[in-house]
């Protein structure tokens, strides 16, 4: 959240040189996807994202836990961590950007439907989150790409942000978009937030494990190495054997 907030600022604020140095709209909204590419891609394989599988998001914390990866008592802390790192990401770049953030132009990064209206947002975010869930059960779980996963999700958050924003502005993730709503007091649309995307990942999740058994499923941690001890229900040892 932190990173959207500061990148948000440099390139949508009108007084921003970088804004002011790129007049397309399009293309600011790629240098925006590529600078939230790389902070999810750098979150996932830091220290800390190998130790809990760098969820950051309870929709992807509820796919695992309805997929037999994550016990209760985890995933109901992993959903609070979320929520409470979202909010508390908006209010602390509140406190270092001021004024800039509050900007009509930038309004705290919140995630409103677009001018196609809420039928359009619900559709855009449950299509995008259900693309997102499908590509990192099916990276994640396949030999040879695993390591790779955090460079999948990384890129698709890049395409999202670039092309589909106008329509929903990329949620995907109920924590951020009410770490932003919290702070801008704005509301439009938020329960389309708290549906489609958990709806989405959770069908994608199932749609995953359909033809391959519970056992399709390896284990819920995005970037798994040997190195941090894992608390979910892993079988990743399997990919080793996987055909």
């Amino acid at each position: 959240m932190l990173s959207a907030c500061v990148f948000g600022v440099l390139l949508e604020h009108p007084g921003s040189p970088l804004h002011q140095a790129v007049d397309d709209a399009l293309t600011r909204r790629a240098l925006v996807g590529i600078a939230m590419g790389c902070t999810l891609i750098g979150l996932v394989y830091s220290p800390w994202g190998q130790r809990s599988g760098a969820h950051m998001n309870p929709s992807v914390t509820l796919t695992f836990f309805t997929l037999g990866k994550i016990q209760p008592w985890d995933a109901a802390f992993y959903v609070a961590s979320q929520f409470v790192g979202g909010v508390a990401g908006v209010f602390l770049s509140e406190v270092l950007l001021g004024p800039l953030l509050a900007h009509s132009a930038i309004n705290y990064a919140v995630t409103v439907p677009g001018p196609g209206g809420v039928g359009i947002a619900f559709l855009a975010e449950a299509l995008i989150s259900f693309l997102m869930m499908s590509v990192i059960l099916t990276v994640s779980n396949t030999r040879g790409l695993a390591p790779s996963t955090g460079l999948f999700a990384g890129a698709l958050l890049t395409a999202f942000i670039t092309f589909e924003a106008p329509l929903s502005g990329v949620s995907l993730n109920p924590a951020r978009t009410l770490g932003s709503a919290l702070a801008a007091g704005e509301w439009s649309g938020i329960w389309l937030y708290f549906i489609a995307p958990p709806l989405a990942m959770v069908v994608a999740g199932q749609a995953h494990r359909a033809p391959r058994g519970i056992h399709g499923v390896l284990c819920a941690k995005l970037h798994h190495t040997s190195n941090h001890r894992c608390i979910f229900n892993c079988n990743y040892g399997a990919i080793d054997v996987q055909q």
